[in-house]
């Protein structure tokens, strides 16, 4: 068709859109890949802090109040042939390193030779009665087998080490990571070390950041 000075006219191309058509929906579908992988990363993966427990009064309580500090989380029992010498030590190594940069996490368990029969109540004035416990204690639970509670199954898993006996004793790290398990007839004294170590890495790593 001609236009009034004689020349042909063209009609607009509708192929310019269509050539970035293509590429703008692949970039589009890169894009959105890339922003799921981003939020994948940016979950927190699991370790003790994340976890909730019920405390020796009934609480509801998370265990992320103990992140940034080291954690040493024994199953506890009032009447077992280890509940004296280690109520002793565990006291010793709360007083000594706690509770800033330290903490025992005591879990009392009736799983084991039905060493802690008593009521959570009872349970609490035994400990802070006869050994002045001044600890973070917890409420009565299982430890071991389908019964036992989420953190301690953690416990588990990350060291492939489950409780046998009371007086089991796991160390977390700053971080919630497990970093040792040791069974009831190694005592508090020789786990010190582990714990002192890692106690004295949090307080220069403070010192560091001043």
């Amino acid at each position: 068709m001609l236009d009034p000075e004689g020349s042909v006219e063209h009609k607009p191309s509708s192929s310019f859109p269509k050539v970035f058509l293509i590429p703008l929906a692949m970039l589009l579908a890169i894009a959105a890949l890339l922003l799921l992988a981003f939020s994948a990363t940016q979950q927190k993966e699991p370790d003790f802090y994340t976890f909730k427990v019920v405390n020796i009064r009934g609480k509801l309580v998370s265990l992320e109040k103990y992140r940034g500090s080291v954690s040493l989380v024994v199953n506890v029992a009032s009447e077992c042939g280890y509940t004296d010498s280690h109520y002793k030590a565990l006291q010793q190594l709360q007083r000594d390193l706690g509770p800033y940069h330290f903490n025992v996490l005591a879990f009392p368990c009736n799983q084991f030779g039905q060493q802690e029969p008593d009521t959570n109540k009872e349970i609490e004035s035994f400990a802070r009665k006869t050994y002045g416990a001044s600890f973070p204690m917890f409420s009565k639970i299982a430890v071991s087998g389908a019964g036992a509670i989420p953190a301690f199954k953690y416990l588990i898993d990350s060291t492939g080490e489950e409780p046998t006996w009371n007086f089991w004793k796991y160390l977390v790290d700053p971080n919630g990571k497990v970093v040792k398990a040791w069974d009831s007839t190694v005592s508090v004294e020789e786990i010190r070390p582990y714990v002192t170590e890692l106690v004295r890495k949090i307080i220069l790593k403070k010192k560091d950041e001043l």
